[in-house]
């Protein structure tokens, strides 16, 4: 007889409920789902949005977590991605600055009303422009992020490609913002094409659209933008109620927020298990980003999400790993050719070498305070999951891989060609295989 989690668990399950921006083990997930089931989920956007409505504590907004049963601290959870569409019509972002008296600390986290020193306050919208967003207790604009150069885009019906608006096209937009922003009904956040801006204009965009943020339940309450080594850094003596030791920060984060645009459709994500159950969760999605995100944000749009979830016992490291479509993949870190292996194995039949080495792609995630810092983790954190020394993983990313930068000022993958064996050692190799048809 089937015990009770796998009696009530789903196969499929439909998200539509989303955090307050916090991300807390604490709370009840959603499901659970049965291992290997789906995930159906409506996305609200991050960045923007969420950091100029002060109510949410983390600065994105994203999917409450899903249990997935099987799935026990120490494990991991493949996370395959079937599916992105983005619902969103336009949206707008730009380069910020944060203007002084509008935070505790921290304007993702903590921002607050100067006039009547209200923390979290409530607000509402007033016409369009960077002061539309009004308390509600006392009427004045609270603007924890202003936007220093930014754009309105509109996206074709076929999603494929936007172009930035002029002035007229980004304020009738913004009358319209809800409409314009597809926000999912359970969404609080105030659209930011309500700030309507327009100093880029005429200017054609491709769409590739990409999950900011996709990934497991820290293991303590933490905002949802900064599960992450760079943005967590922010955490670590902060003023505010959901300040941390740089200790407890490493302990309990996940590197759920990645800003990595190989995390689209058809990757495969590794993500470790800190909770019971895992609790799955995802958002942040981006219509189209270059590496680095170097303007601080980018696209942020609605959309829909379909993600099929299956637990990996014992997995090795604290971090994620990453399992990139093939044309996503450094030039370096692409399997090889069978015309390619035939030249080798000529070359090593000629020297008496014997069988080359299988190999296969991976991308190991690695965040911190600053980039020279999140490249030592991500190496470190590659070396414990296929057992080698770092400068092994060094000379191999080196002559078969490349570092890749996610977001500055902190997320990087190092991706490379492993020994097929080490993966398969850590129940990763079958995946590989999958992805890269080996």
């Amino acid at each position: 007889m089937l015990d009770k989690a796998k009696r009530t668990a789903l196969r499929s399950l439909v998200v539509n409920e989303f955090t307050n921006s916090v991300l807390d083990p604490n709370e009840a997930m959603l499901g659970p789902i049965e291992n290997g089931g789906t995930i159906i989920a409506n996305t609200a956007p991050g960045c923007w949005g969420p950091m100029i409505t002060p109510s949410l504590r983390g600065g994105h907004e994203v999917t409450k977590p899903v249990e997935v049963v099987g799935a026990e601290v120490g494990d991991g959870m493949a996370i395959r991605i079937r599916d992105i569409t983005v619902t969103a019509l336009a949206t707008a972002s730009g380069h910020d600055s944060s203007p002084e008296g509008f935070c505790v600390g921290d304007p993702y986290v903590a921002a607050r009303c100067p006039t009547c020193d209200m923390v979290w306050p409530e607000t509402h919208v007033e016409g369009i422009g960077q002061d539309s967003v009004r308390c509600d207790a006392c009427g004045n604009p609270v603007t924890p992020f202003s936007i220093v150069h930014g754009y309105t885009v509109s996206f074709d019906d076929t999603r494929s490609v936007g172009v930035t608006m002029d002035k007229k096209a980004a304020e009738q937009i913004g009358h319209e913002a809800d409409h314009y922003a597809a926000l999912p009904d359970g969404s609080h956040q105030h659209s930011i094409l309500n700030y309507a801006p327009s100093d880029m204009p005429r200017t054609l965009i491709r769409m590739r659209p990409f999950l900011g943020q996709l990934g497991s339940c820290p293991s303590m309450p933490m905002p949802d933008s900064h599960n992450a080594g760079d943005f967590g850094a922010f955490l670590v003596g902060a003023p505010h109620d959901y300040a941390v030791d740089a200790e407890q920060l490493a302990e309990h984060k996940t590197d759920g927020h990645m800003d990595i645009d190989a995390v689209r459709a058809g990757a495969i994500l590794i993500a470790p298990v800190k909770v019971a159950g895992g609790g799955v969760y995802l958002g942040d999605m981006h219509a189209g980003q270059g590496d680095g995100e170097i303007a601080g944000h980018t696209m942020d749009v609605a959309g829909s999400v379909t993600l099929q979830v299956e637990v990996v016992k014992n997995y090795p490291i604290d971090g994620p790993v990453l399992f990139p479509l093939v044309e996503d993949l450094p030039p370096l870190a692409k399997p090889f050719s069978a015309e390619e292996k035939a030249k080798g194995e000529r070359l090593a039949e000629r020297w008496g070498l014997g069988e080359l080495e299988a190999t296969a792609p991976v991308s190991v995630i690695g965040t911190a305070a600053n980039l020279n810092d999140a490249i030592d983790n991500g190496l470190e954190r590659a070396a414990t999951l296929l057992d080698m020394t770092v400068a092994e993983v060094r000379n191999r990313a080196t002559v078969n891989g490349a570092i890749e930068i996610g977001r500055a000022p902190g997320v990087i993958q190092v991706t490379f060609l492993a020994p097929l064996a080490k993966l398969d050692a850590v129940g990763l190799g079958d995946y590989a295989r999958e992805q890269y048809g080996l």
